[in-house]
């Protein structure tokens, strides 16, 4: 195998391992929907503040997803740009869409 393979096979190795969590793999279908803040996320996931920061730490340095700020809040976003790999990935993921619009009903009712 040539040294060009063995790296495009780390890289996805990498991708496949960082997406072999459960809420990784669900934010990754969240954000497909729209750009969401960690508030939302929170809520929506069930979890905690922290955890939820650290999945994104992790899915954002793998240049997975990318941070918008807007104001005081920080909105997290696909980047569409990261592996190609991912789009086949996300095409196979759960519709989430009604989650998402069940908290965006919630936060506009608070």
């Amino acid at each position: 195998m040539e040294t060009t393979d063995m790296i495009q096979m780390m890289v996805l190795a990498d991708l496949f391992k960082l997406l072999g969590d459960k809420t990784r793999l669900t934010i990754m279908a969240l954000l497909q929907v729209q750009s969401l803040c960690v508030r939302d996320l929170v809520e929506i996931l069930q979890a905690s503040q922290p955890s939820v920061s650290q999945h994104l730490a992790k899915l954002k340095g793998q240049g997975l997803v990318k941070e918008e700020r807007r104001g005081a809040w920080v909105f997290y976003s696909l980047n569409n740009e990261a592996a190609p790999v991912m789009k086949i990935i996300l095409e196979h993921l759960p519709d989430v869409k009604p989650l998402v619009e069940k908290q965006q009903r919630v936060t506009l009712s608070s």
